[in-house]
């Protein structure tokens, strides 16, 4: 690492802002490489990771336009670096106020090699795929034909994938979600009793149905007698051209974590097997492009030969020659070679798996090989065909297994499980009895000690979820080794087209408040410097800590203890972030200003886990999420800061993932929750909420509910939620102190509407703009709507940071806010210097960033802390907080695109 004080912080930047770009990180780090020009009015594409896919199985990407560009109804062309129009389909994603598309989605088929010049523009018709896809319903199923493949979705009962055949043979049957649920967490207690239960089919819908990609819903519940539970939903995605499927999988928890321990939950269907056992292969993908491989009756390492050729064969998973022309013994006692019916590969931790065997139940299993981190693919069949599969997210979401039974028999049975059945059951209740608790009045003075806003009943995992997603190829024979390592490959890392930085920020579809990175000054290079060690230095985090697991992959930890060289993962709210202060924010400017691969893949994980586990999705608190805690539900302050769509939209617009559309639309009237759910509940000296039906902030509150009615009027056009937002901002605006008196507002949730309960008094809070009201906000005035909002906005950023003489003349008092975000808050300062071009309020703005606090000049490095310090030899930076990290990000992203003319020469003294 570079080493920096504050004296030589910005000095050293001058030489670094002086090298080559391609200097300034590894090719696994660093921005992708520009793409070459495309023709004018086109948008250019690139793949995420910077290479056309190996294993093309069709892509599906969002692309953003600016105001006015494209038309509803407007067809577009994929051309290659050959100006070769490609089949592709199109669909509207988002549009702007004037009608206008904002956002489109596209897809490819599969098969199809794109090339790494790529670029879309507009057309009077779509390219046609050669062949279509093509959808047929009936009253009991739904057949999909990509060309390669038909597979039948059931509308009813327990097994949602009846049947997938290619070219006119089945490979797969009886597709079915299973789940296992234990009524004790061991057998400390007493016996346990197991229950095994398979899926209820309740809906199945065509979804999408496209000439080159379509969707199909299924929704159900798990069931066993007359239980039903854990209700699921199943996307299953087809491209033309395709012999794979994809599966998006989500449950959500809804047992009583007291009683329903589960343990385990998976995809399970039957591979028919017609091939001689000689001829049937298993494999199980490795670690670093490895591959295990064997045959269900092995031919090599016998006593007796059957030949170099029958070998050779078995080995690379081809036919072996006819029996004639074996080695004469094996031949005639091959039947005296055991066949292996089953086999297990189980990621019992991030950095440990193992693969196991046996000749069938009843019998021992023998162990086969051990590995560290296995990419969750693996493939049973034959020549005359067979099943890859694969699972996501494999090791960093474990315990996980797959499951290979009965490849001996007739018919193979598979198992992906989401979560292993043999590692112990899923222990979710509450981790303390709550300490003697029973009023808010010692509920405050546990925060006071541990930072956990503990609440009686209000610790309850009833309610979140986890989605998983799993890839099925259906193939007509055994694959070579180094294709189903491919195979692996696109499993764990999906091909993902994006456009370029520069893009994204000409078409304005996120506001104005970030810039491309610029280190033509020295103290933006700095600047630079840190934003990319914060980065770095959180995803090294990820991995030396191994923030690994099914419930917590994808977040990061709160807050760090230097004594114990361990972040606080055992104390209260200081232990996983539950996006407290906005990382996802963060991350999201990050990948869009640079581009970089490892951060999109970063803040995916997050998506995917704060949307799922740290969101309700039915039950009492159903469209909240929880702050920050030990447990990522355990937290009793349910709000719409955690689950709001200002932290998910940015990848729904980017990939057009149907699940998080889903999740963002669920959000939608999540203000009816605001008075059985109050945020300020516990806290003195607030104004009651006098004939209003529910009372809110305007910045953890409303901020957060604007942020989703903008995402689903920007989806579909409604009406009602862009009405929702221009009431609350014309009743901001209109208020005696603008947001000052809309600390604390009245409102009611069928109109809409806020109401001044402050009386005359101006009050704010440190937290009310580090939640997305930042950014929702600018992107709202940019919308140019309600300029009365906009100048009580102007004033609310002028006067945060300002002296409180400055407040004073104004407001006719001080707001009373702490200052514990200094820096944070200095990009609202930015934001009026911007708006209002008045150069002065820029410099106090950058005095502010530059001297707010001692974070942002923190030496640029870690240290070393071994030995019996540590269990484990770290790399630590003490310093380094999540809250800080996020805020100081984010000022510094916006900053320098608000006021990066205006950035002094030295650190102000």
């Amino acid at each position: 690492m570079n080493r920096y004080t504050r004296r030589s912080f910005f000095k050293t930047a001058s030489a670094a802002s002086a090298l080559p770009l391609a200097s300034l990180g590894t090719a696994a780090t660093a921005a992708a490489v520009p793409a070459a020009p495309v023709p004018p009015g086109a948008s250019p594409l690139r793949w995420l990771e910077g290479a056309a896919p190996a294993l093309p199985t069709g892509t599906t990407w969002g692309l953003p336009w600016r105001k006015g560009q494209a038309r509803p109804g407007q067809a577009f062309a994929l051309k290659n670096g050959q100006g070769q129009a490609l089949p592709m389909q199109s669909w509207p994603l988002a549009f702007w106020p004037d009608g206008s598309l904002k956002w489109t989605a596209h897809a490819v088929p599969a098969g199809l090699p794109l090339g790494e010049r790529l670029s879309i523009e507009p057309a009077a018709e779509a390219t046609a795929p050669a062949t279509a896809l093509r959808i047929t319903e009936s009253r009991d199923a739904i057949t999909v034909d990509t060309g390669l493949l038909q597979c039948v979705i059931a509308r009813s009962g327990s097994q949602p994938i009846r049947s997938v055949q290619r070219e006119g043979r089945e490979i797969l049957r009886a597709g079915m979600l299973v789940a296992v649920a234990d009524d004790k967490p061991d057998a400390s207690a007493g016996p346990v009793t197991q229950t095994q239960f398979d899926s209820e089919i309740r809906r199945a819908t065509v979804e999408q149905s496209g000439p080159i990609r379509a969707v199909i819903k299924i929704e159900g519940l798990h069931r066993a007698g007359q239980r039903s539970w854990l209700p699921f939903t199943l996307r299953v995605y087809f491209h033309a051209g395709a012999e794979s499927l994809r599966l998006m999988h989500t449950f959500i928890y809804d047992g009583d974590e007291n009683k329903d321990f589960l343990r385990g939950i998976g995809l399970r269907f039957e591979v028919p097997l017609r091939d001689a056992l000689h001829d049937r292969h298993v494999r199980f993908a490795g670690e670093n492009g490895g591959l295990w491989g064997e045959g269900v009756r092995n031919l090599t390492g016998l006593r007796r030969d059957p030949g170099a050729a029958v070998r050779a064969a078995q080995f690379e998973g081809r036919a072996c020659p006819p029996l004639a022309e074996w080695g004469a013994q094996v031949r005639t006692l091959m039947h005296r070679i055991p066949a292996w019916g089953d086999y297990t590969l189980a990621q019992v931790a991030a950095d440990a798996f193992q693969i196991r065997k046996r000749t069938q139940a009843g019998h021992g299993w023998i162990d086969a090989a051990w590995g560290r981190r296995a990419p969750g693919t693996g493939y049973i069949g034959g020549a005359t065909g067979g099943v890859a599969f694969g699972l996501r997210d494999f090791w960093q979401r474990h315990p996980t297994q797959l499951d290979i039974r009965h490849s001996h028999t007739e018919a193979a049975q598979v198992t992906l499980w989401m979560r292993s059945p043999e590692a112990p059951a899923m222990d979710m209740r509450f981790y303390h009895d709550g300490l003697g608790m029973e009023t808010h009045a010692q509920e405050l003075e546990g925060l006071e000690m541990t930072y956990e806003d503990y609440e009686k009943g209000y610790g309850t995992p009833q309610g979140v979820a986890r989605s998983s997603e799993i890839t099925l190829w259906a193939l007509a024979a055994t694959p070579t080794r180094e294709r189903l390592v491919q195979m692996a490959a696109a499993v764990q890392t999906p091909p993902q087209l994006v456009t370029t930085p520069a893009h994204y920020l000409a078409s304005g579809v996120f506001g104005s408040l970030w810039s491309l990175p610029d280190r033509s000054h020295p103290m933006k290079a700095a600047i630079e410097d840190r934003l990319d060690f914060l980065f770095d230095f959180y995803k090294q985090e990820v991995e030396q800590r191994h923030w690994y697991g099914f419930w917590d992959y994808g977040d990061v930890r709160h807050t760090y203890d230097a004594d114990r060289h361990e972040w606080r993962y055992d104390v209260g709210g200081f232990a996983w972030d539950n996006s407290e202060l906005s990382p996802d924010l963060w991350l999201w400017y990050s990948f869009l200003r640079t581009g970089r691969a490892d951060i999109f893949r970063f803040a995916e994980a997050m998506v995917r886990h704060t949307s799922e586990v740290d969101t309700y999705h039915l039950g009492r608190f159903a469209g909240l999420g929880t702050r920050h805690n030990v447990q990522h539900w355990g937290c009793s302050a349910k709000q719409a800061r955690i689950s709001t769509a200002a932290y998910r939209r940015f990848y729904y617009f980017m990939t057009a993932d149907e699940r998080i559309g889903d999740i963002m639309h669920s959000l939608l009237d999540v203000d009816r929750q605001l008075d059985a759910v109050d945020p300020v509940r516990k806290l003195a000296r607030q104004p009651p909420k006098g004939p209003y039906p529910a009372r809110l902030s305007f910045g953890t509150d409303w901020a957060s509910l604007a942020a989703n009615w903008l995402t689903e009027w920007e989806r579909s056009g409604k009406p009602p939620y862009r009405d929702k937002i221009l009431r609350g901002m014309a009743d901001i605006g209109n208020m005696p102190h603008g947001f000052f008196s809309a600390e604390r507002a009245g409102y009611d949730p069928a109109t809409g509407h806020l109401f001044n309960i402050a009386g005359d008094k101006a009050e704010a809070s440190h937290l009310n703009a580090v939640f997305g009201a930042v950014e929702i906000f600018a992107e709202l005035i940019e919308l140019g709507v309600a300029p009365g909002f906009e100048k009580a906005w102007l004033q609310y950023c002028e006067l945060f940071n300002a002296p409180k003489d400055e407040q004073i003349r104004v407001l006719g008092m001080a707001h009373g806010a702490s200052n514990a975000l200094p820096v944070g808050h200095s990009r609202l300062t930015a934001y009026a210097a911007w708006k209002k071009r008045d150069p002065l309020l820029a410099q106090r703005a950058w005095r502010e960033f530059l001297a707010g606090d001692r974070f942002g000049s923190q030496p640029l490095r870690t240290q070393k802390v071994q030995g019996a310090a540590v269990l484990n030899p770290v790399e630590e930076a003490p310093w380094i907080s999540t809250n800080s990290t996020a805020q100081w990000g984010l000022a510094a992203i916006q900053n320098l695109a608000l006021i990066g003319e205006h950035l002094p020469m030295a650190v102000p003294r």
